[in-house]
């Protein structure tokens, strides 16, 4: 089973088909619950995964890398409803002020 991609942010970062829907922080809790000894985290910033980590129920590590979705993959994507300062990095406060959505992102083809 390919591991659950955890990003912060939408991101195509290979040609390919894809799908992209909102979900529940229930679902995305449900789906982090239920491979929770198998994520990819390519958190880049301690606020995101710590605000992550508690929202999820599960352990969100910080991991600054190039990550290539595979075809087959699911993504959990937690997107920010607005666009920060340019090089700020946000307290978890600050992240709830601006709020979120989750998201599932999957590679078809």
């Amino acid at each position: 089973m390919k591991k659950l991609a955890l990003l912060n942010t939408s991101i195509l970062t290979n040609d390919g088909e894809y799908s992209l829907r909102t979900i529940t922080l229930e679902e995305a809790q449900a789906l982090v619950q239920a491979q929770s000894d198998n994520l990819d985290s390519a958190i880049g910033h301690e606020s995101t995964a710590q605000i992550m980590t508690t929202l999820l129920g599960a352990d969100v590590a910080v991991n600054r890398q190039m990550f290539a979705q595979e075809v087959g993959q699911t993504a959990l994507v937690f997107k920010l409803n607005g666009r920060p300062p340019e090089g700020k990095i946000l307290t978890a406060e600050e992240i709830e002020k601006i709020g979120y959505k989750w998201q599932v992102l999957e590679r078809r083809a």
